[in-house]
């Protein structure tokens, strides 16, 4: 699978996370992965909330349109986001209808 795909009006995304990292961020595509580093130690579910936390605010949705699919104990995830409504700058991505055929 490549780091993304439209799944209908939603985003489905493959994510590395590094966990105590200075600050949250996109830290770009690497391979087949969005590499988001994130503050937050991975104990207790704290990583994996403050990264739903970041991308529902990087995608413009609310924390709860914000699904974990996969990797609830791994830093690679598989996580869906229900109807985006902005894509960050940097990553080549097209939201639907906005004219390019970028869904895979």
């Amino acid at each position: 699978m490549p780091w993304f795909r439209w799944d209908g009006e939603d985003l489905v995304l493959q994510v590395r996370i590094q966990p105590r990292a200075s600050r949250n961020a996109l830290a770009g595509v690497v391979g087949n992965y969005l590499k988001v580093r994130i503050t937050a130690p991975p104990l207790e579910g704290r990583a994996n909330a403050q990264l739903i936390a970041f991308v529902a605010k990087q995608f413009g949705t609310a924390k709860g349109q914000v699904r974990l699919l996969q990797g609830e104990k791994a830093r690679t995830k598989v996580v869906r986001v229900e109807a985006p409504t902005r894509i960050p700058p940097g990553l080549a991505i097209r939201l639907p209808g906005a004219g390019s055929p970028d869904r895979r």
